[in-house]
């Protein structure tokens, strides 16, 4: 495919974050996951397609939508305080986004091309010297886009710029064999180390992805790999899956530190705006000493290598 033509699926660009890679960082969030984790906190980025959300407790029937929809595919509910839409006709056109006073319908995500994407993190450039930061791309799954994500991160580094993905490893190795020479760090989630949990979990075996890890690590780009697990109460918090993912973390050599991210349930208004039901409504994030307490455990298990909680402070039992 032609450069010039190429283009990717994004949710979203953020800026200046802390939490996703070294110094100041922009991280691109790309659209479209392969897994279904019953705890994914970011919905709208599990379809590829931008697509349209409504929140409801913002509407206050005004009806602008339904005048401007050219497709004719919104109505009011019979008792005028919703805007209803018939999905066989909406054509995801987002007129409605753009006519609502109240901003009660929503548009997640865009198609960028390269040039566009690399235009728009380039406007960080200060923050990436002053900080030593850079771009970082999320998602969804970056490897589900792979001809794209390899372009943005081949000009990036050609700008200078430090590199990182965020990413489940579950593609074909291909895919992230494309990227691994414009990487600077590979953020890798281990989300369960029994594979019938992880299907019942995530929806899928682990074994692709575990193998994937394991095929980065053997590859001779000078990268450096981060493990992020995410802590989900009940689910892969146990002493059998920590110290199960301890022992796999013993064998990457390019492992820098292991890093435990707190389940939590930010994205509940989300699934709301795109019609979806939360399955894991009722359950509660854990404590901070819980986290701190499972960082202990896993430090005493994989000696030596830092131990980072959320973001925030290293744990490292030597």
């Amino acid at each position: 495919m032609n450069k010039e033509s190429l283009v990717g699926s994004v949710l979203r660009i953020e800026r200046t974050s802390i939490h996703d890679g070294q110094g100041l960082r922009t991280v691109l969030f790309l659209k479209g996951c392969p897994l279904n984790c019953l705890w994914c906190s970011t919905p709208e980025s599990q379809c590829s397609a931008p697509e349209k959300g409504y929140a409801r407790d913002r509407c206050v029937g005004c009806g602008t939508c339904v005048a401007s929809c050219p497709e004719g595919a919104l109505s009011m509910s019979e008792d005028g305080l919703k805007v209803v839409t018939d999905a066989s006709k909406c054509k995801a056109c987002f007129v409605c986004v753009v006519k609502c006073p109240q901003r009660a319908h929503k548009r997640y995500g865009s198609i960028m091309s390269v040039h566009e994407a690399v235009r728009e993190i380039a406007k960080d450039e200060i923050f990436f010297f002053h900080s030593g930061g850079g771009v970082t791309i999320s998602g969804g799954e970056p490897l589900n886009q792979p001809d794209f994500v390899l372009e943005v991160l081949r000009e990036c580094r050609e700008l200078g710029i430090h590199t990182a993905i965020e990413t489940s490893c579950y593609a074909p190795f291909e895919n992230m064999e494309k990227i691994l020479p414009w990487l600077n760090v590979l953020y890798v989630d281990i989300k369960h180390m029994d594979e019938g949990l992880h299907q019942h979990w995530v929806g899928s075996d682990n074994s692709l992805i575990l193998d994937n890890i394991r095929k980065a690590d053997e590859s001779n780009y000078p990268l450096e790999i981060i493990v992020r697990i995410p802590m989900i109460p009940g689910a892969n918090d146990s002493d059998s899956n920590v110290a199960a993912t301890a022992e796999f973390c013993k064998s990457l050599k390019k492992l820098k530190e292991i890093e435990l991210l707190a389940y939590h349930r930010l994205g509940s208004e989300t699934y709301r705006n795109l019609g979806r039901d939360y399955r894991l409504k009722d359950l509660l994030p854990p404590s901070r000493e819980r986290i701190l307490e499972r960082a202990e455990f896993l430090s005493r298990q994989n000696q030596g290598v830092p131990i980072r909680v959320g973001g925030g402070f290293v744990l490292s039992v030597m």
